[in-house]
């Protein structure tokens, strides 16, 4: 039976399964992190690359270190684009109280 927008409550349930069982595992190495201060947004027909960058201090000319690129396809980046968006606006209200 389809909900009033039109789509079934079975989509939206095995959804929230997929998300009850996702388990994010992150290498020892990983769990520190890297700093960045500045990036770059490269998109082309098949995907969005970003490269995490550290500007590096008393540099002439201005020089970045990438630290880390994470190659992504379109889908994963609109999501991910979403995410950042939603996560920032709640930090954002969050400084306002």
């Amino acid at each position: 039976m389809a909900s009033q927008d039109g789509s079934t409550g079975k989509d939206q349930s095995d959804q929230e399964a997929v998300k009850k069982q996702l388990q994010i595992q992150i290498d020892k190495e990983m769990q520190e992190g890297k700093y960045s201060n500045a990036v770059s947004v490269n998109v082309n027909s098949n995907e969005v690359v970003l490269d995490m960058g550290y500007i590096l201090p008393n540099m002439n000319p201005t020089t970045i270190k990438v630290v880390s690129r994470i190659n992504m396809n379109h889908r994963t980046a609109e999501s991910f684009m979403k995410i950042l968006q939603d996560a920032m606006l709640d930090w954002r209200n969050k400084q306002k109280k």
